[in-house]
């Protein structure tokens, strides 16, 4: 079992009140749990101990580490929030409240657990730590599988697959992420697990010789450049990943070139394009297979530079250059920024607990942010409650309150939305989706899914550049509205003030954000005109033309006026 001990020697540079936080917690959540047996039949608090434990691994402060031992302490023993927040704080309550609530919530399937998301992202919009403490709890449930009920096993391991893994990826948490899925494989297709583990062994017997070969010599010339403060190491894929890859080449091994990549890792940026020089130098590199994710990181923050090379003693192999702040950011990504020391006033030893809150929340939400683009606009906004301002109107008509600021941006996915399988699509389509990076002409880096088509891309620059789309250029060409993109693409829109979506625009539109726009601009043009603030004004209707006989009629009446009035004044 893990002790107190082993937890504060994982933290960083813990203060003495941060040691006599977490050992009350250890001690508190012990006692708490004392009754308790999990599935092995091991003492339930080894769960909790653990979770804490690497929770410390990753950085992160005292308070959550705390709240990592005590998550579990409301739901399974009784013990009340109040008594949370009396022994340990408002901010320790609020991280268990809200790892709490996400655990009331079993996954059913991609169409019934639209509420469980919203929940999910909108806790994490307040503080991220929430969502962290809940992929290391589902973490170390994974790794305990195997004694699970199997008619659970295969929901827990949908759900990590589905849900959790792909939010790791999100938040940049790589090694997490990457663990999750390979927990979770053997229990979803256990044939396809047991090929991808055979198809690995194959691959990295014919290269490891070669590979090691490959390794020194690099480091040998990475010497003879000067640059000496380095590390090289062996990466080998995932076997989830490989599995998609396999199903994405047609089962072909051939075709993949990164089961084994070396990596290479040096004190700074400059150091790693001189390191890539080097390499080029040595190898020749194939065309098209470089990827500079320094100048253009991925949204969820990696940075590195790939290219991929073939040498004479390992056949095609990928490499991977990056300093060590980019490498523990791409295995522990949001978590490696959440410490106190990392967040704004660096200077300050501690933050007082309030500017801590809203430092946290800052960061949570600029990540979230970057992290569901979509969700911010899933619904209409005069469906939302609130005013411009970010003001939300109490019931009653009473005067309006302040609202905080990631609810108020957040408000759409923490209001009833119409539809829950409009809502699960767009996260499915938009955010657990692979993604594709694309250009501006300016060199602004856009984040799509894969597929994603021109109209898309305009509606994610801005929905008045969609609605007004005349034409597309990609990479200097110009193409039609139906053009797949890919990676590395430069796409510059056309507009008109006069041009207008069409219907066929939806069987084009890959995302839920574009489709949203289409109809709305779709539904306006069928009710009327939109004016320059964006209401809509009346169509003004034509006047029945008269029947024909009635227009003679009218017609001799207007002729004969005139000779009245003569008539009229010759009798005076």
């Amino acid at each position: 079992m893990t002790t107190v001990k082993e937890i504060i020697a994982a933290m960083q540079s813990p203060s003495p009140e941060d040691i006599a936080l977490v050992e009350k917690a250890y001690a508190f959540s012990e006692n708490a749990h004392k009754d308790h047996k999990r599935y092995s039949g091991e003492p339930y608090f080894i769960h909790p101990a653990a979770v804490a434990k690497h929770l410390a691994q990753l950085g992160m402060d005292a308070e959550t580490v705390a709240a990592g031992l005590l998550h579990d302490a409301v739901e399974d023993t009784g013990v009340s929030e109040e008594e949370i927040e009396k022994e340990f704080g408002k901010d320790v309550r609020f991280l268990v409240d809200g790892v709490t609530k996400l655990g009331k919530h079993k996954y059913q399937g991609a169409e019934r657990h639209a509420e469980s998301l919203r929940r999910l992202l909108v806790a994490t919009s307040a503080d991220v730590r929430v969502l962290i403490i809940k992929l290391c709890d589902r973490y170390h449930n994974m790794t305990t599988l195997q004694h699970v009920p199997e008619h659970k096993r295969r929901r827990i391991a949908l759900e990590t697959l589905e849900i959790y893994a792909p939010l790791a990826d999100r938040l940049g948490m790589g090694a997490l992420k990457r663990e999750l899925e390979d927990l979770a494989f053997p229990a979803i297709d256990a044939d396809a697990y047991q090929h991808a583990i055979e198809v690995r062994k194959l691959k990295t017997k014919e290269t490891q010789e070669g590979l090691t070969r490959v390794q020194k010599e690099l480091q040998h010339a990475l010497a003879r450049r000067g640059i000496t403060d380095f590390k090289t190491d062996i990466r080998m894929k995932g076997l989830w990943s490989l599995h998609q890859k396999l199903k994405r080449k047609g089962d072909d091994i051939t075709r993949i070139h990164d089961i084994a990549a070396l990596r290479v890792i040096v004190p700074s940026v400059d150091d790693c394009y001189t390191a890539l020089g080097v390499i080029h130098a040595l190898w020749k590199p194939l065309p098209g297979e470089f990827k500079d994710y320094i100048s253009f990181p991925k949204p969820n923050g990696y940075k590195s530079l790939h290219t991929t090379v073939l040498t004479a003693e390992a056949g095609i192999v990928e490499m991977q250059v990056r300093t060590e702040t980019m490498h523990h950011e791409a295995q522990y990504g949001i978590a490696s920024h959440m410490s106190y020391k990392q967040l704004p006033n660096e200077k300050l030893k501690r933050l007082e607990d309030k500017a801590q809150k809203q430092a946290y929340e800052r960061l949570s939400f600029s990540w979230m942010r970057g992290l569901v683009p979509t969700l911010l606009h899933l619904r209409h906004r005069d469906d939302v409650p609130q005013e411009a301002g970010g003001r939300a109107e109490r019931k009653g008509g009473k005067k309006p309150v302040p609202a905080p600021a990631w609810l108020a941006e957040l408000a759409d996915a923490h209001t009833p939305v119409a539809g829950s399988e409009d809502f699960v699509r767009g996260l499915q389509q938009d955010f657990f989706s692979r993604r594709l990076f694309v250009f501006t002409p300016l060199g602004d880096v856009i984040d799509l899914p894969m597929n994603s088509t021109p109209i898309d891309f305009a509606y994610a620059i801005h929905s008045d550049l969609g609605d007004h789309m005349n034409g597309a250029k990609v990479n200097g060409k110009m193409v039609s509205f139906d053009t797949p993109l890919h990676n590395g693409d430069v796409v510059e829109i056309i507009d008109r003030t006069s041009a207008r979506p069409t219907r066929k625009w939806l069987d084009y539109a890959r995302t839920t954000l574009a489709r949203r726009h289409i109809r709305l601009a779709l539904d306006q043009s069928e009710r009327g005109t939109t004016s320059a603030k964006g209401e809509l004004k009346p169509v003004k209707l034509r006047k029945k033309r008269a029947p024909k006989d009635e227009k003679d009629k009218r017609d001799k009446e207007k002729r004969e006026k005139p000779k009245d009035k003569e008539k009229k004044k010759e009798k005076s």
